[in-house]
């Protein structure tokens, strides 16, 4: 363990093995930091948080803060991050609240890139990477391998579906159902993710069966009622139409269409 002498350490907060911490940093009461994490210089860890192994953390960033959140009240909420993580310069994630499950959730091999905000009550998943300034509000949720370019603005209670992407500067006030490409302001579909699942090694087959899926949702002019039979309809293969139909039904504050 290397911990800089200017960092300030409180005696609750409980750091792995091979924890590194480096100087001006602050780590507060009720934090839980697991094995072989790097925390560099200029880092506010507050509590209660636990960060899982093998985590960086840049410069300037503050993990678990109280939320802005005008309702908050000083309620004891927290944030668990997994392991493998990268959390860049300045970024900002808060901790939940007791509007939603009070916990603020991050999943494992996500990267944050610089002055990423991470509202109270986000729960991401992992694999994700959320480019520079990329901005989620409060309970907004994001599913495994989801790419958001820069500048990407999420409202809150929005739903982001597995391998989804937005391009930079988007906008989003709808939920985005999986596999699906996003961008504009306001955001609307634009195509399938393709390049991002093939490079993940889905079939020419599923890509296929995705294609012919969105084509059902975005360009027959059905009804969502109507595109949703017309795609339980469908043989699916290896499972990724039931995760497309799973990620439309779900949405509760209106689909991205």
């Amino acid at each position: 363990m290397t911990i800089h002498a200017t960092a300030i350490i409180d005696p609750s907060a409980s750091l792995g093995k091979n924890v590194s911490v480096g100087a001006y940093s602050v780590i507060g009461p009720d934090v839980v930091i697991g094995d072989d994490c790097d925390i560099r210089s200029h880092v506010v860890i507050n509590g209660p948080s636990t960060i899982g192994s093998n985590n960086t953390i840049y410069q300037f960033a503050s993990v678990g803060e109280e939320c802005q959140d005008k309702k908050y009240a000083g309620e004891k909420t927290k944030l668990v991050m997994g392991d493998n993580n990268i959390v860049r310069e300045g970024c900002t994630i808060h901790r939940g609240t007791m509007q939603d499950k009070g916990v603020t959730s991050i999943g494992s091999d996500n990267l944050f890139m610089a002055y990423v905000h991470v509202a109270h009550d986000c729960r991401i998943g992992s694999h994700g990477i959320f480019a520079n300034t990329t901005t989620l509000a409060g309970h907004v949720h994001v599913d495994d391998w989801v790419i958001l370019g820069g500048g990407t603005m999420v409202h809150q209670f929005c739903k982001i579906g597995a391998h989804a992407m937005s391009a930079g500067g988007s906008i989003v006030l709808r939920d985005i159902p999986s596999f699906v490409m996003a961008s504009g302001q306001s955001a609307s579909a634009h195509g399938l993710n393709s390049e991002g699942l093939k490079r993940r090694g889905f079939s020419p087959e599923s890509l296929r069966l995705l294609k012919s899926a969105y084509r059902t949702l975005y360009r027959k002019g059905l009804k969502l009622t109507e595109a949703l039979n017309a795609l339980r309809e469908m043989d699916d293969i290896d499972g990724v139409l039931e995760m497309f139909i799973e990620s439309i039904e779900r949405s509760d504050r209106g689909l991205m269409r």
